[in-house]
């Protein structure tokens, strides 16, 4: 179920909030949670009901494996709940790895060793990575004394909370559990709810009125990339298309779900801090998806050693945490190098500023300095996505060559043919470029939205940033626009990281 479908908007959270605080006001605690469960596997069997037979034992059996860290670790056999810790990841990572790198495996293994192994069929349950890794960290914490064991009810609820549960963001126990202990979660709040259904105003409107029509324009490049030469602008219209689809489309839903959870007074933490304005590849990724770069590094990049072991560990720390981030993005060369390309970038960063030292940030808070700085890191992230984003290796040299001005400078026939100077300077030469069959009005709206996306990401407030009373006033002006995209579209769109 989508959040910005009418069924999801018009049926499944006006039930769901009148079932959860019904149950909070007449019958009690446990009952709301287990209502907010029962919502979360109606939200998700909508999808696919057959992936409940795999969220469903995730949960029994990680739920019955932190018990047994935390009570052996609790009574003093730590040995005993190392053990079961180390159990509990290789089954998770082997569930994981099944679903999303088996065949990734196989093809790889078919490439060194010249043979032909089969692919085999097994559809990705939607969210794996997400409510995989949110019971990672539930199992690590166990192990080191950081959380306490809860009842099955609570649990189910921690990992299965319908606004995070598909693409996050990415829940740690203690942001989450010890709200549900609290009264006032249980009691509605006009104002509060009032301020949730802004924030799900504002992803929403990220969502239909920005991403959606930009994926458009940034789906027929990459796809035409697999088999037509590029030419620069088109390169640079569908790599521009995508660095803002993916940003309005992902920080839209995250927007999203901390509005559904603020309709009931809960609090989730904030996944996007207007990433485009960073100044460096650090910064970016202080601001980008933050849930998970605070996952890789509580739970990848400190246990590789961090910083502790000097400099140079210290690097290939990093790296090796941004690659395993590649990874879990996807299976694949390109989700690989894309890993490997930030790893690179962030390791340079570091090198830079530690030798630099402490006359680094007087030199980096010039503002021409400054503004050389967000380009060079804009650029960085912008070419790194289209390893994130082309379907294969060749698709991405096609469109990296096209950036760079190899594949020529050639314009659709629609603007050549508005001057023969137009035509004598970017006319084709032969094979017709990519985007040469949209209209001037489609190209036109397609280079609008590029500069509403990147004005809106680097000079407005974040959401976070407003106040409530602002959020609902930008709400009310596109609710038009947000009635007329939702109920009257006829296939809304999936959000990107649902691939994930």
């Amino acid at each position: 179920m989508l959040f910005n479908s009418a069924q999801f908007i018009g049926i499944f959270l006006p039930a769901t909030l009148l079932l959860y605080y019904f149950a909070s006001k007449f019958i009690g605690r446990t009952a709301a949670i287990g209502a907010l469960v029962l919502a979360a596997f109606v939200f998700y069997s909508e999808w696919n009901w057959t992936h409940l037979f795999v969220l469903i034992p995730s949960i029994v059996f990680n739920y019955f494996m932190a018990s047994f860290i935390i009570d052996s670790r609790a009574s003093g056999r730590v040995h005993r709940s190392k053990m079961g810790l180390i159990i509990a990841i290789l089954v998770n990572l082997g569930a994981l790895g099944f679903f999303k790198y088996g065949n990734f495996a196989i093809d790889s293994f078919n490439y060194i060793l010249a043979t032909d192994v089969q692919h085999y069929e097994a559809d990705l349950p939607l969210g794996i990575s997400f409510f995989t890794f949110t019971q990672i960290t539930y199992l690590v914490d166990g192990y080191r004394g950081l959380a306490e064991r809860v009842r099955p009810l609570r649990y189910a609820l921690f990992v299965t909370y319908f606004p995070h549960l598909i693409a996050g963001p990415i829940l740690h126990h203690s942001q989450i559990l010890p709200q549900f202990e609290k009264e006032e979660s249980y009691r509605f709040n006009l104002a509060v709810f009032v301020d949730g259904l802004a924030l799900f105003g504002i992803g929403l409107a990220k969502k239909v009125l920005i991403a959606d029509p930009l994926g458009q324009f940034a789906s027929y490049g990459f796809n035409g990339a697999g088999s037509t030469d590029i030419s620069f602008f088109a390169a640079w219209g569908a790599v521009l298309s995508y660095t803002f689809q993916l940003y309005f489309d992902f920080s839209g839903y995250s927007d999203m779900a901390v509005g559904l959870a603020r309709m009931m007074r809960i609090d989730l933490p904030i996944n996007f801090f207007s990433p485009y304005k960073a100044t460096s590849i650090i910064d970016f990724w202080r601001r980008w998806h933050i849930t998970l770069s605070r996952f890789l590094r509580d739970y990848v990049y400190i246990p590789l050693g961090g910083n502790r072991r000097g400099e140079p560990r210290r690097y290939l720390n990093l790296f090796l945490t941004m690659t395993i981030g590649g990874l879990w993005h996807g299976a694949g060369l390109t989700f690989l190098l894309w890993g490997v390309a930030h790893g690179l970038m962030l390791t340079i960063n570091h090198a830079f500023l530690s030798l630099r030292g402490k006359k680094a940030g007087g030199i980096l808070a010039a503002w021409p300095v400054r503004s050389l700085s967000w380009l060079v890191t804009f650029a960085g992230v912008v070419f790194a996505w289209v390893l994130f984003r082309a379907a294969d290796m060749g698709a991405a040299l096609n469109i990296y060559s096209g950036m760079l001005g190899k594949n020529g400078f050639y314009l659709p026939a629609s603007i050549t043919n508005l001057s023969p100077t137009l035509k004598n300077l970017f006319g084709s030469q032969g094979n017709v470029p990519l985007l040469a069959d949209q209209t001037l009005l489609g190209l036109f709206t397609m280079a609008v939205l590029i500069a509403v996306a990147f004005g809106l990401s680097l000079f407005a407030r974040n959401p976070y940033e407003m106040s409530p009373k602002g959020r609902l006033v930008r709400v009310c002006i596109m609710m038009p626009f947000l009635i007329q995209a939702v109920f009257f579209a006829r296939h809304p769109s999936e959000f990107l990281y649902f691939q994930f």
